[in-house]
């Protein structure tokens, strides 16, 4: 039976779950349609016992189309706790990682944070990463989400552009990149308008990419699979030493440590990651000793549920030690201000 919990009280997150729980179940029927199965399986959680929240995240595992698949909802409030500035924190959360190597990857993310002063604000978020890229795929991707967000593309491709890039590394994670960070235009309204457009365009754009590619696909090559457990590695890298939601959503609490590293694919190269250690500035070398140190020492380098127990630890221990290394974290223009709410307790 599904756990129970709580929801927030305000219309205007309750619109937003609204919206989100439309998108999960949109993306989770059009993939099924596409695998020709029900693979997606629920998985349930619960803030504080229920009591401020909670979700469910639709998960897919290693089988048929998936490396791995995970589609989260989740709604967090303070509703009775006056003590705090957040009112709700209400969002939807994805990672399409395909098993075969010339099928992409993609990453969405819609939120709208609400605080307790009746201000709020979205992010809103689409990006494609193929291990192997497809200059066909990626400008498709990008003209979806311009023609349903034509008058916020440009500046969305241009935040998207400073938080995917990876500065030790000299690269983007992926190719084609549209985050509104912390947006209002001062009309909810026309702003869950915005976050319903873009998240049906980047599902029903990603899917339709998908159904080109996976029907006629050949099985994969050697150097292709290689290719496709190196950008693993990479996504692995920048989501766990880069990636500004992820930490707030570990800092923040230990309840749903698996669902917050749901992004994580199945395999990574293990010693090509060691290798980027070098590039890395203090203190963020010794957050990648501490990842490699709680990693299997077998390659490929499974990353299973254990292993994201162990991983969230120490990304919540380091950030918790070294509260300055935030700083080097991505960003599209500025820092939420749920995040330095959360880093001070």
């Amino acid at each position: 039976m599904p756990m129970s919990y709580t929801h927030a009280q305000s219309s205007k997150a309750s619109a937003a779950l609204e919206l989100v729980e439309d998108l999960q179940q949109r993306f989770v029927a059009a993939l099924e349609r596409l695998a020709g199965s029900q693979c997606f399986q629920a998985v349930h959680w619960r803030r504080d016992e229920g009591r401020h929240g909670g979700g469910m995240r639709l998960e897919a595992g290693e089988e048929g189309m998936f490396n791995r698949a995970s589609v989260n909802v989740s709604q967090v409030h303070y509703d009775d706790d006056p003590a705090r500035r957040l009112g709700s924190a209400t969002a939807l959360s994805t990672i399409i990682h395909p098993a075969h190597p010339l099928a992409p990857s993609v990453h969405i993310h819609i939120s709208y944070t609400e605080l307790k002063s009746g201000d709020g604000y979205w992010r809103i978020m689409a990006d494609l990463n193929p291990a192997i890229e497809d200059a066909s795929s990626r400008d498709r991707f990008r003209q979806t989400l311009q023609a349903a967000a034509p008058t916020h593309f440009e500046e969305a491709m241009a935040q998207g552009e400073r938080y995917f890039f990876i500065p030790a590394l000299g690269r983007h994670r992926g190719v084609a990149h549209f985050y509104l960070e912390q947006f209002t235009s001062g009309d909810f309204s026309a702003d869950l308008a915005l976050a319903r457009a873009v998240g049906e365009a980047a599902i029903d754009g990603y899917v339709a990419i998908l159904a080109d590619i996976l029907p006629g696909a050949t099985p994969p090559s050697a150097a292709q699979l290689q290719a496709q457990l190196a950008y693993h590695t990479l996504y692995f890298f920048q989501v766990l030493t880069l990636d500004r939601g992820t930490t707030a959503g570990l800092l923040v609490h230990d309840q749903n440590d698996i669902g917050i590293l749901g992004s994580l694919p199945a395999r990574i190269d293990r010693a090509l990651l060691a290798t980027w250690r070098k590039r890395l500035p203090k203190p963020q070398d010794a957050l990648l000793d501490a990842l490699l140190s709680v990693l299997p020492k077998t390659s490929p380098t499974p990353i299973d549920q254990t292993a994201k127990a162990r991983l969230a630890h120490v990304v919540r221990q380091h950030y918790r030690a070294h509260p300055e290394a935030l700083k080097l974290q991505a960003t599209g223009n500025t820092t939420p201000a749920t995040v330095q709410q959360h880093n001070a307790g």
